[in-house]
């Protein structure tokens, strides 16, 4: 009778761990990226009142008699299944898709998390809600992301300027039209265009191109600008074949130096592509060329950023130009069912759990990101009230052993009277 008591209490004390776990994951049915718990019960070691007997010629085997002494709870698993998405439209908010964590820097420790409700702070940082800044790579000036490298905290350069860019190369397109005649008094044979260049201090230039039929199949490019920054001259000359395709320039490249006052001379390409839609040509018909495109840019600052579904940060600047300024990383575990929760949504690695394995999103495992979208709690209600209707049996069930032996045992103190 002693042994069904303890028996009864051991299982009050399992079905109690287990209710308290369908209530930690019923407490966390709205936790962005939780993941619920399950307890699994093993038996005890039970008492051999008799051992067992081998067959013999004389008689079969005997089994051994055993008695159980309960219950207990051999682990308390968390339920790794992928969380429904929820769209929520925020840039900095991120969920993964796959296996892999977030990893966050809270003081000296790294830890990590599947609740990607990121956002930047004052200093520019990528932060959780407690304040622990995501890892990652941070990219080089020139907008490159070594990811062979350690991770970082990531950082958006909310003051940083980008430098402008010289103009080096100008696009001419279009066709002039063949049609032309060559010095005509009546009808026009020159063709005229402009572009804005940009000098070496981010100031833009209107310069002026101007292309005169000279010859059958040739024309002159000259160049001009009212402000000075490009004394007005011939640059060279343009030759089509009788298919109406660009043959060939003289000199080659045709080029132009940009000099306005105060800034350093730059030497401009004059681009013209031979194929492809903006191919620049001689046919028949009415003359379109333009200068189409210029390479250079002015002085920007950092407008606007997205994170794409790889994890690469990218900027936008206030000249129109894009960089790349970070990737978020992702680390995955051998066995992340044993990471050690350290709340507030974090994990800690383990001897368990193994070291955190780092990589790109969507490598090594990892899952790819969903940009603006948050991972909410795999917690199945259905299934939750369901164990706890279990967990309360099972309480009653085993506080009813208890009873039982106890009204026994008082029959038994009862039989001195």
């Amino acid at each position: 009778m002693m042994r069904s008591m303890f028996a009864g209490v051991s299982g009050l004390q399992a079905h109690q761990l287990m209710l308290d776990t369908v209530g930690d994951n019923i407490a966390n049915v709205n936790t962005t990226g939780f993941k619920a718990s399950r307890v699994q019960f093993e038996d005890t070691l039970s008492q051999v009142l008799r051992g067992d007997s081998a067959p013999s010629a004389a008689n079969g085997a005997i089994p051994p008699e055993q008695v159980g002494l309960g219950v207990h709870v051999g682990g308390v698993q968390q339920v790794m299944t992928q969380g429904a998405l929820q769209n929520t439209g925020r840039a900095t908010d991120l969920a993964i898709q796959g296996t892999g964590y977030f990893g966050v820097r809270q003081g000296a420790e790294t830890l990590y998390t599947r609740a990607g409700a990121f956002t930047f702070d004052q200093q520019g940082s990528l932060v959780d809600p407690t304040g622990a800044i995501v890892q990652g790579w941070v990219a080089d000036a020139a907008g490159t992301v070594t990811k062979n490298g350690p991770t970082a905290d990531l950082t958006l350069p909310l003051g940083q300027a980008l430098p402008p860019t010289p103009t080096k190369n100008v696009t001419l397109s279009g066709n002039l039209s063949a049609d032309d005649p060559v010095n005509s008094p009546t009808t026009p044979d020159v063709v005229k265009t402009s572009i804005n260049a940009v000098d070496s201090q981010g100031a833009t230039h209107k310069i002026g191109v101007t292309m005169t039929k000279t010859a059958t199949n040739n024309w002159t490019v000259n160049v001009d600008s009212a402000d000075g920054s490009v004394g007005a001259a011939t640059v060279g000359t343009v030759t089509f074949g009788n298919d109406g395709k660009l043959q060939s320039t003289t000199p080659s490249p045709l080029q132009f130096t940009l000099a306005p006052p105060g800034s350093a001379a730059t030497t401009v390409n004059m681009v013209m592509p031979v194929t492809g839609s903006d191919a620049f040509t001689q046919f028949g018909g009415t003359s379109t060329a333009v200068a189409l495109q210029q390479d250079g840019s002015q002085a920007g600052f950092l407008s606007s950023f997205s994170i794409g579904n790889d994890g690469t940060i990218s900027g936008v600047f206030s000249n129109g130009q894009q960089r790349v300024l970070g990737q978020v990383a992702l680390a995955t575990f051998k066995d992340p069912s044993s990471l050690t929760k350290a709340g507030n949504g974090h994990l800690r690695a383990n001897g368990a759990s193994g070291n955190a394995l780092v990589a790109t999103p969507g490598g090594n495992g990892t899952g790819g990101l969903a940009a603006g979208s948050l991972e909410m709690s795999n917690v199945d209600l259905s299934q939750e009230f369901t164990n706890l209707i279990i967990a309360q049996r099972g309480f009653e069930a085993n506080s009813k052993i208890i009873s039982t032996s106890d009204e026994l045992l008082q029959s038994l103190i009862n039989l001195k009277r």
